[in-house]
């Protein structure tokens, strides 16, 4: 049974930082992605980092956090991260970690954060007070 279960988040100051760690379990396969949605009241979830692993490994940033939000994961690929520095009040959200397989040519590569991911976490709220 896929598992994916995020913890790190909380209320923080505008400027602040914060990590999020997503623990990942019983997820077999060699070539996938992990991202990271939020979803903020009355707006639609967004896609704002992800990572792909195995035959292409690569990272992926929604414009609106690139330079701020950097996605990364240990060694064993147990856990990803995804460190949040400069944040702002719409950085406002519930964060969730999903995750999906990536077979080398598959769609999933045309659109990393837009795609629809199989396997999600329960999701932890930032809140970031102005």
């Amino acid at each position: 049974e896929v598992q994916l279960v995020e913890s790190g988040g909380g209320l923080v100051q505008a400027g602040g930082s914060l990590r999020l760690s997503c623990a990942i379990s019983g997820f077999m396969f060699n070539d996938y992605g992990i991202a990271w949605f939020r979803q903020a009241p009355g707006k639609e979830r967004e896609g704002v980092a992800g990572i792909s692993f195995g035959a292409r490994s690569a990272t992926y940033y929604a414009d609106s956090v690139k330079g701020r939000f950097t996605i990364s994961s240990d060694n064993a690929k147990i856990t990803v991260y995804l460190q949040m520095n400069s944040l702002r009040a719409e950085d406002t959200a519930v964060y969730y970690c999903a995750a999906n397989r990536a077979l080398p040519g598959s769609s999933y590569y045309t659109n990393p954060l837009g795609y629809e991911y199989d396997y999600w976490g329960q999701g932890t709220q930032v809140t970031v007070s102005s």
